[in-house]
């Protein structure tokens, strides 16, 4: 994938807006990116849509801004003049798709058949927008469709929300949902921009999905370590279970037989991306120590941990199976 689909990719959720009026633009696109979600497409459903994308792109540089709903090639020129960094279409026109091409820019056209993803291929793209997602076989049909088809991926929107998110990106060939759940054109029309902002941040930490799998107690020696895991398994019944470098008392102790990661020992933190969970941890200034980085043997981010400790315990992520 080129440097924006990937960076779709790292964002995850893209909001889908329509507009009826530019003064709205702004306002909303502050609301996204407060909540942590720093894209957006705009739909040339309306009049707004070309003055709506030039005024995000001009006021906050920092969103990126796509022009969705594009049914001719006038209006690839018009979102791209007004600051649109890609292009979104509900079908595969192959007109469309080869001007966006022709001038780099990056199209991510609607496709629903297999003959849909042939052509898609056979133009040179990767990523294809799966429209509607749920009234077309939702994340099911993506993956009996994407079977024969190892290089295509897809941009799944329609009928997606934060109850079924992680449906379609706990499937690697789901590259970003789009989704209006979070500006919904009630929300928008009432100008509730702080209900957005929450709505964003929500879908932000669903599609993150932190939880903390154990705490890692260090200990100076294997004696010391036995003690300890004893001691919980006397008192709470938590069966002690031997490893290499420590005793697991339960499921969410482990204790250390020697000094490592930490001051104290460490937190695991389970996520469902850790590639994603790492460039939205970036955002927020955090840094990692990337010698700690394991990888799966088909080469996928298993793990790594955060450069600096956090209460005196080390931190580090690790990839929900």
């Amino acid at each position: 994938m080129n440097d924006l689909l990937m960076k779709i990719f790292n964002i995850g959720i893209v909001p889908i807006v329509t507009l009826d009026k530019p003064q709205q633009a702004v306002p909303l696109a502050e609301a996204i990116y407060g909540g942590g979600i720093e894209c957006a497409e705009i739909t040339f459903r309306t009049i707004a849509a070309e003055e709506s994308i030039k005024v995000i792109s001009k006021e906050i540089p920092e969103m990126l801004i796509g022009a969705g709903t594009i049914l001719t090639v006038e209006q690839v020129d018009k979102a791209v003049a007004a600051g649109a960094k890609f292009i979104v279409t509900p079908g595969l026109n192959s007109k469309i798709v080869k001007y966006c091409l022709n001038n780099g820019v990056t199209i991510i056209p609607g496709c629903v058949t297999p003959s849909d993803i042939e052509t898609a291929i056979e133009l040179g793209l990767e990523v294809v927008k799966f429209f509607p997602a749920e009234a077309a076989g939702g994340i099911d049909m993506i993956k009996a469709m994407s079977a024969p088809y190892a290089t295509i991926k897809f941009m799944p929107t329609g009928g997606i929300d934060i109850k079924n998110l992680n449906t379609y990106l706990s499937f690697n060939k789901v590259v970003a949902c789009g989704g209006s759940w979070m500006v919904n054109k009630d929300l928008i029309a009432s100008g509730n921009y702080e209900i957005v902002t929450k709505l964003s941040k929500e879908a932000l930490f669903a599609m993150l999905g932190f939880e903390v799998q154990h705490v890692g107690i260090n200990m100076p020696d294997v004696t010391s370590a036995i003690k300890t895991a004893n001691k919980f398994e006397n008192l709470f019944g938590f069966a002690k279970q031997e490893f290499s470098n420590s005793f697991f008392s339960g499921p969410n102790i482990e204790v250390m037989k020697k000094q490592l990661l930490g001051k104290n020992g460490h937190i695991a933190v389970r996520t469902n991306n850790v590639m994603r969970a790492m460039y939205y941890l970036r955002k927020a200034g955090v840094t990692f120590n990337d010698e700690t980085a394991s990888y799966s043997e088909a080469g996928g981010l298993r793990s790594v941990y955060l450069k600096d400790d956090i209460g005196n315990f080390s931190v580090h992520l690790i990839q929900k199976k």
